[in-house]
């Protein structure tokens, strides 16, 4: 008795601390940009908001032969887009925007083009300050342009979450 008892506590804590882990980051107004045929790049945007500081260390999509957290700023008069090998720092509580000519998600080698009002797969990796790994899938909607219709300044080419501590 006493062994079901704990086994059933156990079990409650482990359904109670997943779903904790993922509502850490909230993702807002998330979508892609849709591609052209031959197009091999893209970009993903969306809203971050950590409960708690975080940092995005990666991004996968079955989409795309390789996914990055990308960075475009102005340096001097040239504008330079990178990689961002250590991530994405997400301060508790700040919004943190990826947009066009900005923060993004870049999604690369694309095995099919993303055609308007349509999905994709997209899944978020994130590391909290003490070092735990967690992850937050979505269904990232393909669009011309941002909701709302705004379409950004850079050209390249909701969140249903089921997340996985």
């Amino acid at each position: 008795m006493k062994i079901k008892f704990f086994a059933g506590i156990v079990a409650l804590v482990a359904l109670w601390s997943g779903p904790a882990l993922a509502q850490n980051v909230e993702v807002k107004d998330a979508w892609a940009r849709a591609t052209v045929q031959g197009q091999k790049a893209t970009g993903a945007f969306m809203t971050l908001t950590a409960k708690s500081d975080t940092t995005l260390v990666g991004v996968a999509s079955s989409v795309a032969g390789v996914s990055q957290v990308h960075e475009m700023k102005m340096d001097g008069s040239v504008m330079q887009m990178r990689a961002l090998p250590d991530g994405l720092r997400l301060s508790a509580g700040k919004a943190v925007a990826l947009k066009p000519g900005s923060f993004h998600l870049m999604l690369m080698d694309l095995k099919v083009p993303l055609q308007k009002d349509t999905t994709i797969p997209v899944t978020l990796r994130f590391k909290d300050a003490k070092g735990v790994e967690s992850t937050l899938d979505l269904k990232v909607p393909v669009s011309t342009s941002a909701p709302g219709g705004d379409a950004g300044g850079h050209q390249h080419g909701m969140h249903d979450a089921a997340a996985k501590p």
